[in-house]
């Protein structure tokens, strides 16, 4: 009771906000077409003469202070079906080659001139949509959450074309209202327009936002004005089969040959809020990991990419911290075959969101594991302006847990609280984080209390967090690698902005200090950072820091991770590190960012690194990039003198902005690595597509694996 009574506490000391910044001098009115509009990047309908233009965009880097030095003009308009943007980039101030990698889906932001537009139909500040294209057209479109952050992942029909010359280059999209969630009721939405120059090396928008935060912040939209209801939308019905061939082997078993036939349902139960059902699901199509070295005592984490997780993935998945995860999708259909799910997720109205999920996997004898069942409920409800409070309840279930060997095991489920804080002006931020997880026994019953407070403005940014969680505490279904402690953290930094005429935009130190200690306060690890950070006009980058690092290892661990030998649980390790890193400017069809680090490791020993990812682009069709690691480690015997190499080579071609070609070769000398990954996509109509997937795999350690696979996948969207 103590603790639910110290939460609601500081829910209530956090609350200052009082309302957007920007909406109410930023409106832009959308009125109805009555022509048909073409897509084609030409904006010669009478349509775009007539509505009113949001112009006069204002830079956000390198300086935010004024006016755009790239003029920029955007409109919308609408008809029964879709939602209209076009937008006009002129090239007044500065002229030449637009920037861009490829014409692949999902660009990287920072190596593209580009456009994006954030959409928060709610005007809740908090979620909503994003869509953007690069210079020569390529579609770039995400989930909002947290009011700032875009979740890449999701995929969703809209249309699209860009038409370009010396002078200016023009957008013109079709975004239909099926596609998005909205009331129909709510004749305001936040929105606002943004626009990356690195020809100028300018971004700008519409709507004025603070150059220490992402352009499409909904803190900082405008309004987008409804001179008449939105289209109401029908009920909206989305099948999508698919049929899969896989033909693998894997080390000496013969070859097998597997057809696979199942499908996605979508069904919108009211204009914000979406089912989908999954039956036999397959996920050939994901793109692989990426490969790293792993120096760490603890796991990795490696994001979801099965498109079934994805939208609305935020309800779910980012509850808690980066290490603190009660669910993390992952987990589900490990090792076994899903089965199928029904997920619900959306908004019930401006203020509350719900997510439901539940999916079952099949029993596996051959590796003795249980069917299961996965189930989670989430409620998110928006308090005051821009803040807001999660509920998540999680259950793993065994399904045949009358075996005695899983009496005790046959459900972990978790309960979670927290309160997210974020201000009306953007600039602070908070969280306030409650846990517990049950148990059949009493060993997986334990809790979870963590908390922020941050700042960040122009100049300034610093973050207080604590952590605690107990030895008991067990999160099945979710991504905590490390338990049985008391966490307590501090950063900050200062950025010194220049004057005049010089390379250099800003430059500042920050200082890092991390504590670690178990659960009755004895010291474990203790970590010191420092940094010098200089941001150059160019958009590149250069940091110097040191560390000092204490361990006290919580149990035998090898420190290179190839099962040589063991250092011993309870032993102490201290060392210091230098780091030296540099990102050049995107501007160059040659982009790289290196880093050094010389230092300590464990037991005395002395680690060098070099850290490189190199790209060239043939643009816009060609993109080439690869990942160069270089590890030493000088120990004492029996490990004595080892070096890891990890090699990532990755081409992607892109005849079309529907035609795609990727090729991955990866090599990691710390597991006996070798992976290949080819992977053809032809996306023959909006959101339907058709794969062909070729992975090979090679892997030494922890035991000797080969095998490969090919696939054929082809699915279709089909409007009901």
């Amino acid at each position: 009771m103590n603790k639910i009574k110290y939460f609601f506490l500081v829910c209530i000391y956090y609350q200052t906000g009082f309302g957007q910044i920007n909406f109410e001098k930023y409106r832009l009115p959308i009125i109805k077409t009555e022509e048909k509009i073409k897509i084609d990047g030409v904006l010669d309908e009478k349509t775009w003469k007539e509505v009113a233009v949001g112009k006069d965009f204002f830079m956000i880097t390198p300086l935010d202070t004024g006016k755009a030095t790239q003029f920029s003009e955007a409109r919308v308009s609408f008809d029964d079906e879709f939602l209209y943007i076009g937008i006009i980039f002129f090239n007044n101030s500065i002229r030449g080659n637009y920037v861009v990698e490829s014409l692949k889906r999902d660009f990287s932001f920072g190596k593209n001139d580009n456009f994006l537009v954030a959409i928060d139909p709610f005007n809740n500040q908090s979620t909503g949509f994003a869509f953007g294209l690069n210079a020569y057209g390529a579609q770039w479109d995400g989930t909002m959450y947290d009011g700032r952050m875009v979740d890449l992942n999701w995929d969703t029909k809209w249309y699209s074309e860009v038409k370009f010359d010396e002078e200016k280059w023009v957008c013109e999209i079709a975004i239909p209202f099926k596609s998005i969630r909205y009331d129909e009721t709510i004749l305001e939405w936040g929105i606002n327009f943004s626009r990356l120059d690195l020809k100028a090396s300018e971004k700008s928008s519409w709507a004025p936002v603070p150059r220490q935060f992402p352009s499409v912040s909904l803190a900082y939209a405008g309004a987008l004005i409804w001179k008449s209801d939105p289209p109401k939308q029908d009920n909206n019905i989305s099948l999508i089969p698919y049929s899969a061939n896989n033909l693998s082997k894997v080390n000496t078993n013969p070859q097998n040959n597997n057809l696979k036939i199942g499908g996605d349902l979508k069904f919108n139960l009211t204009s914000a809020l979406n089912l989908d059902v999954t039956v036999n699901p397959d996920f050939s199509q994901a793109e692989v990991d990426q490969q790293v070295t792993n120096l760490d005592r603890f796991e990795l984490f490696f994001p979801e990419r099965r498109q079934f997780f994805l939208e609305n993935a935020d309800l779910f998945s980012n509850f808690g911290y980066k290490t603190i995860r009660p669910f993390f999708s992952r987990r589900i259909g490990l090792n076994t075959t899903i089965i199928g799910g029904i997920r619900m997720s959306g908004n019930l109205d401006k203020n509350w969101r719900l997510g439901v999920m539940d999916i079952q996997t099949q029993k596996d004898k051959s590796q003795d594991l249980s069917a299961e069942n996965f189930g989670v409920f989430t409620l998110q409800r928006k308090v005051l302006d821009r803040s807001n409070i999660n509920f998540i309840f999680i259950n793993k279930q065994k399904i045949n847990h009358s075996e005695k060997s899983i009496i005790n095991n046959r459900y972990n489920r978790n309960i979670g609280l927290e309160y997210n804080y974020f201000s009306e002006d953007n600039l602070w931020n908070g969280k306030v984080l409650l846990l517990s997880s049950l148990s059949p026994v009493k060993e997986k019953q334990g809790n979870v209390f963590a908390s922020h407070i941050g700042y960040q403005s122009t100049r300034w940014k610093w973050r207080v967090q604590q952590e605690f969680i107990s030895g008991d505490y067990t999160a099945e279904v979710g991504y905590i690698p490390r338990k049985n402690y008391n966490k307590l953290q501090a950063n900050g930094g200062h950025l010194v902005y220049t004057k005049g005429e010089t390379k250099l935009l800003s430059h500042g130190p920050s200082i890092s200090q991390t504590y670690f200690f178990n659960t009755e306060w004895d010291n474990k690890d203790k970590s010191t950072s420092l940094k010098y950070l200089l941001n150059f006009k160019n958009r590149s980058k250069l940091s110097i820091g040191f560390q000092d690092q204490f361990i006290q290892l919580l149990s035998d661990f090898d420190p290179l991770r190839t099962g040589i030998a063991y250092l011993e649980e309870g032993s102490d390790h201290r060392w210091n590190s230098f780091m030296i890193s540099y990102y050049s400017k995107p501007q160059n069809r040659f982009t790289y960012s290196l880093e050094t680090i010389a230092g300590g490791y464990y037991n005395e020993g002395k680690r060098s690194a070099f850290l490189g990812e190199f790209g060239y682009r043939f643009q816009p069709f060609f993109e080439l990039s690869s990942v160069v690691n270089f590890n030493q480690i000088n120990l004492v015997a029996p490990w004595n003198k080892n070096s890891f190499w990890l090699l990532g080579i990755k081409g992607n071609l892109t005849f079309t902005n529907t035609i795609f070609f990727s090729n991955l070769f990866q090599y990691n000398e710390q597991l006996g690595l070798w992976n290949f990954n080819s992977r053809f996509q032809w996306r023959y109509k909006p959101a339907s597509d058709i794969f062909l997937v070729f992975n090979s795999n090679q892997i030494s350690v922890p035991s000797v694996s080969t095998g490969w696979n090919l696939t054929l996948k082809i699915n279709y969207w089909l409007n009901l």
